[in-house]
């Protein structure tokens, strides 16, 4: 069923919108694929923060004029399904996983801003850690030093106290 130009409009202001705040898209060609398997796939989009549509490539490739997605346009042939997301490796990251499991699922190009990746760049990316997990692993980086210096002052009243014991014990089996 086609769109009347009103709903047309609202598409490309929603696309907007997600875009202005986007960090990637990711685009893949779903030619085939069942209903129950995209279902699926959107519970994951949606739960992982994606913005994950089939949409009609007209209406994305106004969307993403004077965007840094511009450069993007030309890959939008075929029937596609959009991943926005305003983590870097999130979009990618859900879309690689489910095409590992479904050959139906191609991923044909992907875009970080004013950068244009291939399907073998969107997997590198994929394999990537996300921001959280990049922000734990910095936090427990620099949490190290502090509770190895903690420890080391610990250890020096232990051991004095280690001593005593020691001394103590000496003294009674003496007696």
């Amino acid at each position: 069923m086609s769109l009347n130009l009103e709903e047309k409009k609202a598409v490309v202001a929603e696309v907007t919108g997600q875009l202005s705040k986007a960090q990637s898209i990711i685009l893949a060609e779903y030619r085939g694929m069942e209903v129950s398997d995209m279902t699926v796939l959107r519970a994951k989009a949606r739960a992982a923060g994606v913005y994950f549509r089939v949409l009609k490539n007209t209406l994305v490739r106004r969307a993403v004029t004077d965007t840094p997605f511009a450069s993007l346009a030309d890959k939008m042939v075929g029937p596609l399904v959009y991943g926005i997301s305003d983590d870097p490796v999130a979009a990618a990251k859900v879309i690689h996983e489910f095409s590992k499991s479904n050959d139906r699922l191609v991923i044909k190009a992907g875009a970080m801003a004013n950068v244009v990746m291939t399907p073998k760049d969107v997997a590198s990316l994929a394999t990537m850690p996300s921001r959280d997990e990049l922000i734990a692993k910095l936090m427990g980086t620099m949490q190290a030093p502090v509770a190895k210096f903690v420890q080391t002052l610990n250890e020096v009243p232990a051991k004095f106290a280690r001593g005593l014991a020691a001394v103590r014990d000496q003294k009674q089996a003496t007696v």
